[in-house]
């Protein structure tokens, strides 16, 4: 199984960058990577089991919101390639947030594991993707 991972640190507190990404249907703060978010079905961005399309092309399922532990765990479930299903399986993307005690910031970090058959290249695809939505949500509290 292979990984992506990055991190940033968000000049915010944990409570507040927690806000912001704890709705799957709410991807604001990812402009402007992210242009468009369509939830599909009737599950709301809050419960397990919402589903979404990115930029009309990655489509998501949220497998986990865990508020104890400031966690989003989702997978993909098709998308162009390298992440489409026919050549990616068992994707599953964490967002999770630490508290930086030292200065009331927040640790935040983005992973994923998957299968693949070119591994290198989902990880060359996601890894960038990955980073300027992390570095989006970083702006998206240095502005406010």
């Amino acid at each position: 199984m292979m990984s992506c991972y990055n991190s940033v640190i968000v000049p915010a507190a944990i409570d507040e960058v927690w806000k912001e990404i704890r709705n799957f249907h709410r991807l604001d703060w990812g402009r402007p990577f992210i242009t468009n978010v369509t939830a599909v079905g009737e599950i709301p961005g809050d419960q397990v089991g919402a589903k979404r399309v990115l930029n009309g092309s990655f489509e998501e399922t949220l497998l986990e919101l865990d508020d104890d532990h400031y966690q989003v765990v989702y997978s993909i479930d098709d998308g162009p390639e390298p992440v489409s299903q026919e050549t990616v399986s068992g994707y599953r993307g964490r967002i999770r947030l630490l508290p930086v005690t030292a200065d009331g910031s927040t640790f935040a970090e983005w992973t994923s594991k998957y299968e693949s058959d070119e591994p290198q290249m989902v990880a060359d695809f996601c890894n960038p993707i990955y980073a300027a939505l992390l570095e989006a949500l970083r702006d998206h509290f240095a502005r406010a």
